[in-house]
């Protein structure tokens, strides 16, 4: 189906609009520059490695083909996802990038050079709330498969199974040997929030409510609109926050009065909604909104009267109340407010196996993790490497059951006697270290593409927009191999163009020198 989707669009999704790979050329793309687009060009080389068919085939089947108005090229909307997070853009940055360069006009998979706007950016929400995990795992699977392809065959993971191997081994799978080394990791992903205070949240809290009051409050049918004392609330609230230093007693003093005048706020609330016709007025946001703000006030009282830090499902933002505080322990940020995720990595190719906005225990993962790599290559890695608290028990008695090997410091009390020579313990020191890779790509993604600022605001976009980022870092890696690897015919195609190209010049100038006498002779 992949290779046939032009086609397919065309008999069967008469709605949906799609540009295929195979109908864009370089020498065919028109514009009004007097040269030619550079072959050179990273997007140019970008855009050929990439399965724009494949990753339609997977796009297309979140698209309703026989109703609606006809859908934006799909080739444009992954091309400007791609556009968005490679280059760290807005939404509306992106579109205006997209209408200014040339060449990213052509890596989106535009004819000839516009100056009109691809699409409104709100689009983008949109595709968010398309594509989820799953779509950007099939994504990922189809970017791993197209460079194992490019690789020679000896370094190839995912091989094809030869009549040695087609045994079946019980559970519908070829029996192959253990190939490739798993490599895993846990991080969180930040989202782009203020750093939640107990004092700071009360105060928000208030001031929403008493934004909801105006909206419920009617001069005409209420003679005198309740008193909510904002002014005093907002001052107290300015006088403790503006003091450098703040002890206990005096932090404690300001929750109270907060937690007061929340308290007042939601009362007031509650007797303007009992009266009729007024419920109507909340639209469903600040319904949401007011269901959280109770829910805060609840936890922060329980705190407060038991004098305690810490809540169950503890709520830091009342408008992303699905974020929680993840414990972290690290030096620079003891506590990451985000989304915590379980990443496999295997020759440089990174897959989301595990995302919750719950803080979880990654050591529970190993068998999932390696389920994962089965399912995709076909047989199980031959190492895994994992930091000590995927290295428990329960996860060595699985490994050790599949031929799995682990470099990790041995369980229990060590022996008085090393039974290792030290040269042994050198190369299992550097075996472990690989691990760092990992850690690199971590790196890579919060430093480079903004994965410690997650900018969406709604539950599934946030998890689409970390999605993208390993999806973007794939493709790097996927042109960092295709430039490794570029195959047989590549440099033989090269030589042919530039053969072709210095046979022109010569011919070109014989005619220069030859066109004088050439003109005299037809005079």
């Amino acid at each position: 189906m992949h290779d046939n989707l032009y086609f397919y669009i065309k008999r069967r999704a008469l709605m949906i609009n799609y540009t295929s790979q195979n109908q864009l050329s370089l020498e065919g793309f028109t514009h009004p520059f007097g040269q030619h687009l550079s072959s050179d060009n990273k997007w140019v080389k970008l855009a050929k490695v990439i399965p724009w068919d494949e990753l339609a085939a997977i796009y297309s089947k979140k698209l309703q083909s026989g109703s609606g108005r006809m859908t934006v090229d799909i080739r444009l909307v992954i091309a400007a996802l791609i556009v968005k997070h490679k280059l760290r853009l807005d939404d509306r940055g992106t579109v205006e990038m997209i209408q200014e360069n040339i060449y990213i006009q052509y890596f989106c998979g535009f004819k000839s050079f516009t100056t009109k706007k691809a699409f409104d950016p709100s689009l983008f929400v949109d595709i968010r709330k398309r594509l989820g995990g799953e779509e950007f795992d099939g994504f990922n699977k189809v970017v791993i498969k197209r460079a194992e392809q490019l690789k020679p065959h000896q370094s190839r993971i995912k091989r094809k199974d030869t009549d040695k191997d087609k045994e079946d081994n019980g559970e519908g799978l070829s029996s192959n040997p253990n190939r490739g080394t798993l490599k895993a990791d846990a991080t969180v992903a930040d989202q782009e929030i203020k750093f939640p205070t107990d004092l700071n949240l009360l105060s928000i809290s208030r001031e929403n409510l008493e934004r909801m009051i105006d909206i419920l409050y009617d001069a005409n049918q209420d003679k005198k609109k309740p008193r909510d004392y904002r002014r005093k609330a907002r001052k107290e609230y300015l006088n403790l926050t503006k003091k450098r230093r703040k002890g206990k007693k005096l932090l404690r003093r300001g929750l109270k009065a907060q937690l007061q005048f929340v308290a007042r706020d939601l009362r007031i609330l509650k007797t303007l909604m009992e009266k009729p016709d007024r419920e109507q007025r909340l639209d469903e946001r600040n319904n949401k909104l007011l269901d959280t703000i109770t829910k805060v006030y609840e936890q922060q009282k329980w705190m407060y009267d038991n004098k305690k830090n810490s809540v169950p499902d503890r709520i830091v933002n009342i408008f992303q109340p699905w974020v929680r505080p993840m414990v972290r322990g690290k030096d620079k940020n003891k506590t990451e407010f985000g989304s915590k995720i379980d990443v496999s990595e295997v020759n440089g190719f990174c897959r989301v196996d595990r995302f919750s906005w719950d803080a979880f225990n990654e050591g529970g993962d190993v068998e999932l993790l390696v389920k994962h790599y089965r399912d995709f290559y076909g047989c199980y890695p031959k190492v895994f490497l994992g930091d000590g608290i995927y290295l428990n028990r329960k996860a060595r008695m699985f490994l050790k059951e599949k031929g799995i090997e682990i470099y990790g410091k041995p369980l229990g009390r060590p022996p008085k006697e090393p039974r290792e020579t030290a040269s042994q313990r050198y190369r299992k020191r550097k075996k472990a270290a690989q691990r760092n890779h990992i850690e690199g790509k971590f790196g890579q993604g919060k430093r480079r593409y903004g994965l410690n600022n997650v900018k969406a605001r709604l539950q599934d976009t946030s998890e689409s927009w970390v999605n993208a980022i390993f999806f973007v870092m794939n493709l790097t890696k996927l042109l960092q191999i295709a430039e490794k690897h570029p195959g047989f015919f590549v440099p033989f195609l090269i030589f042919l163009k530039l053969w072709a190209e210095t046979i022109r010049k010569i011919f070109s100038k014989r005619f220069l020198q030859d066109k004088p006498a050439l003109l005299i002779n037809l005079v």
